[in-house]
């Protein structure tokens, strides 16, 4: 299929606002919710009250104060990290790869992070080294070595033609190969690490802190301001190769650069939160429908959106069976699956 040019577009403060304000207002709702009574006003005084020279009356107990900057806080920016970090990451891969169904774990990302995630479970019992959560890093490293063994393997594929496709086939080859070891490895374990095993797959922040929130922060940081940055190089590359090489632009570094960094973005997400699918699917399309195709949009607003969209999906697993909690891939999955149908039904329309 020939790649439609992408109509220019700018984010305009209008469109920034109303998003900073849908995430603001979802933010509030992921504070509230929960068996803990706390109202809104409470959650945004408590909060404003750590700032400088803000004194506002919260009325809230110091226990109710402790859930709120204990529990709730770390865990809704830590799903808004995630989601963010997801969503961008899927409107890079689908920017570079210029196939609406590419996805954050396409390149072997998730199947590294879940050995990664198993092989430490299985047979490393201690949950840290020298005070480093060792589940983590164990996910981030599994993550980074999946997309760099499936970018190397569709490098060496790629010297026969092929381009972008053979890196989709490579990815599906390393996933395939990494969750068949990680599946071989659960056969060899006791049913408690089964269930830690299938627990962190599932996708969950229910044990999140400060802790998750800073070992992902400088990370995800630096792989979202990459992606930002190459919004118009991506506008340019989904012309084409040849069209984008005659404006002068090196399509192969682009290509590199922001598949490390959507790469890096997954990574980073994973390790803190287990397998949560479909975000960087679903919250990448609603952008371009709702905002415009140009990449100068879709990234901005796909790392807000994100944001929001799986602080949403976190309230939903927090309240839908409660005092029970859903794992929150489950939720995503929810939604995403359908949502995924119409996309492929969409795109296999417009290819004929």
């Amino acid at each position: 299929m020939t790649p439609k040019a992408r109509r220019p577009a700018r984010l305009g403060w209008g469109r920034l606002l109303a998003a900073l304000a849908v995430l603001a207002a979802v933010l509030l709702a992921g504070l509230v919710a929960g068996a803990a009574h706390i109202g809104p006003y409470g959650a945004f005084a408590t909060i404003v009250d750590r700032l400088p020279f803000a004194h506002l009356g919260t009325g809230l107990t110091v226990v109710q104060q402790n859930v709120l900057l204990e529990l709730r806080l770390p865990r809704v920016l830590l799903a808004a990290i995630v989601g963010g970090l997801l969503a961008i990451a899927g409107a890079g891969y689908q920017g570079v790869f210029r196939n609406p169904l590419a996805d954050p774990y396409l390149l072997g990302a998730a199947a590294g992070a879940g050995l990664g995630a198993t092989l430490v479970i299985v047979y490393l019992p201690a949950e840290r080294l020298c005070g480093v959560p060792v589940l983590p890093v164990a996910a981030f490293a599994g993550a980074l070595c999946g997309v760099l063994l499936a970018y190397g393997l569709g490098l060496v594929a790629g010297r026969s033609g092929g381009g972008t496709a053979n890196l989709l086939l490579a990815g599906v080859a390393v996933m395939s190969f990494l969750t068949a070891v990680q599946t071989f490895v659960q056969h060899s374990t006791s049913s408690t690490d089964l269930t830690r095993v299938y627990g962190w797959i599932l996708g969950q922040l229910a044990t999140s802190g400060w802790s998750d929130v800073l070992l992902v922060l400088p990370y995800g940081a630096a792989a979202a301001l990459v992606l930002l940055l190459h919004g118009r190089a991506l506008d340019v590359l989904s012309v084409g190769d040849d069209e984008a090489e005659s404006l002068g632009m090196r399509a192969r570094r682009v290509r590199l650069v922001v598949i490390l960094a959507a790469s890096l973005a997954t990574a980073s997400a994973v390790a803190v939160s287990g397998l949560i699918g479909f975000v960087g699917i679903v919250v990448p399309h609603i952008v371009r429908r709702l905002a415009g195709s140009g990449y100068r949009v879709v990234l901005p607003l796909s790392l807000i959106g994100g944001a929001a969209f799986l602080v949403l999906a976190d309230v939903l697993a927090r309240t839908a069976v409660a005092p029970a909690e859903l794992p929150l891939g489950v939720v995503t999955a929810f939604v995403g699956a359908p949502f995924f149908v119409v996309v492929l039904r969409m795109t296999r329309r417009a290819e004929t």
